[in-house]
């Protein structure tokens, strides 16, 4: 039997225009091209490559891409209708669009009356004129338009035979899609559903939506409007763009190729959506979102011990899809709400089998428990988990003893903070002594302990701190309460997380460090080969 073909709903990534105009958000040429590849790469349609009207930094990109070569993606420069009072073949924004080398273009007009008599205070039928001249105009030149109803949604509210005549002027012309816009951002899926309805039939040409984020509805709003026939969807990696952000693409593109059944990207390239959403947050200088559906760090974490037991025998039990279909993991994550289940499941990733020992299962149970009564966290401490697995399992290995440790704060005549740190550790029944300075504490203590191993461990070189935090637990105490210190390092191939929790900060970090120390050596003694 044929197999039926899949409906194909066209992506059209505007990360690098929309996107960019999220605050803390600003990409160099540099920047955008190594997103173009990674889009390209994934099969996305279209790519919104800038704006080159506004600056020279866009112009500058179009002109490298007149150069570059891509395998599927369809490089769009953005643009708008011509001015109130300019005619075409006089329009800078017109002709710097023919001239971008772009394989398609995508100009704005408005289809609100509030913004053609308020905004850009012209007539309506004027606008109308420079819709339908634009689009004619750059049709000479080119072969693809695509029209975008700017402030469509809240146009049609307000009247919608003026906002729908926009559209059918824009079809005169010659557009080859027609894109609805909520620019603002406030429509709901109900309102977004009556006029799609509305204007069913009275548009020829394929449309498009484009949604802010405004109301927490742009991915269910896109979602919505491709259930009710529309063929492309405009939107931002992760989410980005001006105020609450637009409409997020690692939300739709999964739930278009999973649950709808469409043909998006295709599910090959979905397996790569996860380090996609990730490579953009990296280049974008953004933290990621650990709870963003589907791609987040958290999307599959399973923390309840019933969830652990359930995911551990049906995994659609507690999961909508196989993480691996966009690229995710699971995570089993520890703590006091763990059952016995989730330390079988979780002690298994790090090769120790606990399933038929259920006194050693019970008692690590009981000590995390007990930990996270005193402040202890293991979500974000993986390492610090595994290290007591290890000991309880009695295989962890002992690298050295710890002795004793000193920390002196010394401020000096001209304002210099000097700490001094000497570790006493024991290797193999040998006492090594070392001091170190460093510019606080913890780095003295790192200093110390690396003198003190070193000789006997130098791949402790290849080990890195990469992140310190402190947090308060009991405000109320002042100086007196307790503090949770969280570690992250690495040695360049592998990351991981240790704590450390007491009342003295130093006590805190030294239980952080000596864990991500040993979690260190360990992974790379397993790995030397």
């Amino acid at each position: 039997m044929k197999q039926k073909t899949r409906e194909k709903i066209y992506i059209y990534d505007t990360t690098l225009r929309d996107g960019a105009q999220s605050e803390n958000i600003s990409f160099s040429v540099r920047d955008k091209l190594q997103i173009i590849e990674r889009l390209d790469e994934i099969r996305v349609d279209y790519i919104e490559a800038g704006f080159p009207a506004s600056n020279p930094k866009d112009r500058e990109l179009f002109e490298v891409l007149k150069t570059r070569k891509r395998k599927h993606s369809r490089i769009v420069a953005f643009g708008r209708t011509r001015y109130k009072d300019t005619p075409c073949e006089k329009d800078e924004n017109l002709k710097l669009l023919i001239e971008s080398g772009a394989d398609s273009v995508c100009i704005f007009g408005k289809s609100s009356v509030l913004h053609v008599e308020k905004v850009i205070e012209t007539t309506l039928e004027n606008n109308l004129q420079m819709i339908f001249d634009s689009i004619k105009f750059l049709k000479e030149y080119l072969s693809e338009v695509i029209f975008d109803g700017e402030h469509f949604f809240d146009g049609f509210r307000e009247n919608p035979d003026y906002a729908l005549k926009t559209l059918q002027v824009a079809e005169e012309a010659g557009a080859d899609f027609i894109v609805l816009c909520d620019t603002n951002g406030g429509f709901l899926p109900g309102w977004v559903s009556e006029v799609l309805d509305s204007i069913k039939g009275k548009i020829n040409k394929p449309l498009g939506v484009h949604f802010h984020n405004d109301s927490g509805c742009a991915v269910a709003n896109s979602i919505i409007s491709v259930e009710k026939g529309v063929a492309m969807v405009q939107g931002t990696i992760n989410g980005y763009g001006e105020r609450c952000g637009n409409a997020d693409l690692c939300q739709i593109i999964p739930n278009l190729e999973i649950k709808l059944k469409k043909e998006c990207i295709g599910k090959e390239n979905l397996r790569h959506l996860t380090s996609l959403s990730r490579f953009v947050s990296e280049v974008a200088n953004q933290v990621t979102n650990p709870h963003q559906p589907f791609v987040g760090h958290s999307a599959f974490a399973h923390k309840g011990g019933m969830h652990v037991s359930g995911v551990s025998k049906v995994t659609r039990a507690f999961e909508h899809i196989d993480p691996k279909e966009v690229g995710n993991t699971r995570k089993i994550l520890i703590s006091e709400l763990s059952g016995k289940k989730s330390i079988i499941v979780k002690s298994k990733d790090f090769g120790i089998d606990l399933e038929h020992d259920p006194k050693k299962v019970s008692e690590i149970l009981n000590r995390v428990q007990n930990l996270e009564h005193k402040g202890y966290q293991f979500e974000a401490a993986d390492a610090s988990f595994e290290l007591l697995v290890r000991e309880v399992a009695g295989v962890k290995k002992k690298f050295f003893t710890l002795e004793s440790f000193r920390v002196l704060n010394e401020k000096r005549a001209d304002g210099e903070m000097l700490s001094e740190a000497t570790v006493k550790v024991l290797i193999d029944g040998n006492r090594i002594i070392e001091t170190a300075e460093g510019v606080g504490p913890v780095n003295a203590l790192d200093k110390a302990l690396r003198k003190a191993i070193g000789n006997c461990y130098p791949n402790i070189s290849r080990i890195e701190l990469t992140d310190f935090k402190v947090r308060v637990l009991d405000e109320k105490k002042g100086t007196a309460a307790v503090v949770r210190v969280l570690i992250e390092s690495s040695d360049g191939e592998k990351s991981w997380g240790t704590i450390g929790v007491s009342e003295n900060i130093i006590e805190a970090s030294w239980q952080a460090l000596e864990d991500s120390i040993v979690y260190g050596l360990m992974h790379v003694e397993n790995n030397k080969g």
